[in-house]
């Protein structure tokens, strides 16, 4: 039996763009990407105990030292009970602690504790390993141009959204 050269491809198949799509290549293909980096980057962190973001907000707070929930809030540019729920993760499973801020006492500090020293350097081979899956076919020049590249369209896309670093 023949297939029917008018019915509609099957979308699975097409390796094409949505329909909705076509007039975003580019988008479309960064969205895509970006996705499979988060869900390969969520397997490696899975291994380590954390959630996707959790090292973002450990990046943080091993970079900065103690700072105020309220801070760390803005830093993370995530909804306040999203990162309480990070935070009680984290707490729970020993790598942050958080006290009262001497300064002010309705203030919350949050630091990192001395056992998310080994959490760091296993964070740290976590990227790595992801950096060489993810570049792994592209040479030095290659990987400085796309470097170069993404952080144009970082500015176009913070500038669009007036939330640029430093300003």
């Amino acid at each position: 039996m023949q297939a029917d050269s008018n019915a509609p491809a099957d979308p699975a198949c097409t390796g094409g763009l949505p329909g909705a799509a076509l007039g975003g290549p580019v988008s479309h293909a960064v969205s895509r990407v970006a996705r499979l980096h988060r869900m390969t980057a969520g397997r490696l962190l899975k291994g380590l105990g954390l959630y996707p973001g959790q090292e973002f907000l450990m990046m943080h707070l091993w970079d900065n030292g103690a700072v105020r929930q309220a801070e760390l809030i803005k830093a993370m540019d995530l909804d306040p009970s999203t990162v309480t729920k990070m935070l009680q993760r984290l707490e729970q499973a020993g790598h942050v602690r958080r006290r009262p801020d001497p300064g002010d006492r309705r203030a919350v500090l949050v630091e990192a504790t001395e056992r998310s020293c080994a959490l760091r350097a296993e964070v740290r081979d976590a990227w790595s390993g992801l950096e060489e899956h993810t570049l792994a076919d592209l040479d030095a020049a290659e990987r400085a141009e796309l470097i170069r590249l993404l952080a144009k369209v970082e500015q176009n896309l913070c500038h669009q959204a007036g939330d640029c670093p430093g300003g």
